[in-house]
């Protein structure tokens, strides 16, 4: 246990039974009163942000997160096993851990999964990712409008927006955050 006045933005805490983590953390002192810490948390599982207002000496549990880099192996149902880089052990991660980023993760990638207590609570797809095309239509002469894009079906299932200059065979490199296409990769 932690008094409040020792909370940093960053930290991960168990508070009201809930693990969150800490957004921002502001230390007040009203001209009347005694002098408080407001803090803005955001709940791990669910993503909404609840605001507190914690006294000084409050005590609050901070939690000891471990995060580590694991390779993808496979998907297995709604998880994906990954494996530790260094003691080749094994894990089933659930794939909403990974939220919208789970569609772009392809076997041998390298992913960030943290956890709390040999519980994982957070998992994180690298910012970009390069894959193959394997359908697009193809571009129709005379169609060069500024910036006009066509549908392209990837090696993982995943429909996005390209460029017309894209083609089926093409390596490209897409955001896995928002799902967009970044560039061509040679």
């Amino acid at each position: 246990m932690a008094k409040a006045s020792e909370i940093k933005s960053g930290n991960i805490l168990r508070f009201n039974g809930e693990l969150v983590t800490v957004a921002e953390i502001v230390h007040r002192t009203p001209g009347k009163g005694g002098a408080f810490y407001l803090g803005k948390f955001r709940n791990i599982k669910t993503g909404k942000i609840v605001e507190a207002r914690l006294g000084t000496d409050e005590q609050v549990e901070i939690c000891r997160v471990e995060s580590n880099d694991y390779q993808y192996l496979y998907e297995e149902g709604d998880y994906f096993v990954v494996m530790d880089n260094v003691t080749f052990d094994q894990f089933n991660i659930p794939k909403s851990l990974f939220g919208p980023a789970a569609k772009f993760i392809k076997e041998g990638m390298n992913v960030i999964v943290s956890f709390e207590s040999g519980e994982p609570i957070m998992a994180q797809a690298p910012n970009s990712v390069d894959l193959e095309i394997t359908y697009t239509e193809p571009a129709v002469k005379g169609d060069t409008s500024s910036g006009a894009q066509k549908y392209a079906t990837t090696e993982t299932g995943v429909e996005i927006k390209v460029p017309l200059f894209v083609n089926q065979g093409d390596k490209i490199k897409v955001d896995t955050r928002t799902g967009e296409y970044i560039e061509r990769v040679k």
